[in-house]
């Protein structure tokens, strides 16, 4: 059967601008073109229906294609994906939502926005490029702020991180396909390559969390021993017990 643009919306409940968008992003095949007219098929119907199908399930769109991209792949790579989409899982906010959420100027988001910090790819919908979580580290960074934290400093400074931890990821991929995954069995038994997926990542989330807060506060206090400010020193040192990271292990 054959369907416009329109015609596909109806019999799928997806609005065409959502479809345009599932389009740009690849995750809906180009309709063949008669004409000047755009024909979409029972094949679109069938992957619109799968994509609705694992958003519901919480997939974020990045997983949804690489899942459906991933096809007749091996198996591993299925259950790999479908680990790591269940980490992910959680509604995403546009720009607007964050700043009325957080009562900001419009102009303090766009500003996040154009540092190259959101990954568009894992938005749900159209304009909305903010994940729950954002929005629970958004309001943390608020705090600092109140501080007097400078906005564009700050920026910089979170681009700086940012740049750095994506190298240390991917080297940290590159581990974990070479140690863990294949170990584990790959597409022998790609479950346990997904179990394991699961474990490790609030493991490595946690240590490094610890590694960076144990470096911020060792160094800061370092300063201050430099500075002979005694009395502030030993309000650090107190804080820095008082406020140590703590961690539960499965």
């Amino acid at each position: 059967m054959e369907y416009s643009v329109l015609d596909l919306g109806r019999a799928t409940g997806t609005s065409v601008d959502t479809i345009r968008y599932y389009q740009a992003l690849g995750l809906l095949p180009a309709p063949r073109r008669v004409g000047r007219n755009a024909v979409y098929d029972d094949a679109h119907v069938e992957r619109l229906g799968r994509i609705q199908d694992f958003s519901s399930r919480g997939f974020s769109l990045k997983a949804i294609r690489a899942v459906l991209d991933a096809g007749d792949g091996p198996p591993s790579d299925r259950a790999l994906l479908g680990a790591i989409a269940d980490s992910s899982a959680e509604p995403h906010f546009s720009g607007t939502d964050l700043a009325e959420q957080l009562d900001l100027p419009r102009s303090v988001v766009a500003m996040i926005e154009k540092s190259g910090l959101v990954d568009d790819s894992l938005a749900e919908e159209p304009g909305k490029r903010f994940s729950k979580s954002d929005l629970e580290v958004a309001r943390g960074a608020m705090r600092l702020l109140r501080y007097g934290f400078p906005v564009t400093r700050l920026l910089g400074l979170a681009v700086k991180h940012d740049r750095a931890v994506r190298r240390t990821v991917d080297d940290a991929i590159d581990l974990f396909d070479e140690h863990v995954r294949k170990a584990a069995g790959g597409d022998e038994d790609p479950e346990a390559v997904a179990e394991a997926f699961r474990e490790l990542l609030p493991v490595v989330t946690a240590l490094v969390a610890h590694h960076f807060q144990r470096t911020l506060v060792n160094r800061a206090i370092k300063r201050l021993k430099k500075s002979g400010d005694k009395g502030t020193l030993a309000t650090a040192v107190r804080e820095s017990k008082r406020t140590r990271i703590g961690f539960r292990w499965r």
